[in-house]
């Protein structure tokens, strides 16, 4: 199976980033931004984003779309201070892409300003890292 690892921050204290690298760690691929595209065809992508303004960000649609014919499967796996998951917002434009989303997605807490404080944890990327690798076969 082609696995890919994308992940999209723009925070400074850099939860999603390190959610990326416990998911490159569990399955032994490197994670790269979203300003990497695919080299060839994936069956999974894990992608690793966070919660903007109640949406994603625009790049990591712009990935998406750059990308729709390379991607057979996306694994969401994000962070949020507000506690919303981003999978509605992923369907959303995976669906207009015609790209498949896999039911399963990982959503962790994380901290903003007081929100939070000490999230995600280090069981927080273990879990992580366990769920992707549940996901590599």
């Amino acid at each position: 199976m082609q696995i890919a690892i994308r992940y999209f921050t723009k925070s400074k204290k850099g939860n999603t980033k390190k959610l990326a690298d416990a998911v490159s760690a569990a399955l032994g691929i490197e994670a790269q931004d979203v300003s990497a595209d695919l080299p060839e065809k994936v069956d999974r992508l894990f992608l690793i984003n966070a919660m903007y303004a109640a949406n994603i960000d625009s790049e990591v649609k712009a990935f998406l779309e750059r990308n729709r014919d390379r991607i057979a499967e996306v694994v969401n796996m994000n962070t949020s201070a507000s506690g919303k998951s981003t999978w509605n917002t992923v369907k959303q434009t995976t669906d207009a892409l015609g790209i498949r989303l896999c039911e399963q997605e990982l959503h962790c807490a994380a901290s903003w300003i007081f929100i939070n404080k000490g999230l995600p944890t280090a069981q927080d990327f273990e879990a992580a890292g366990k769920f992707a690798a549940s996901l590599a076969h």
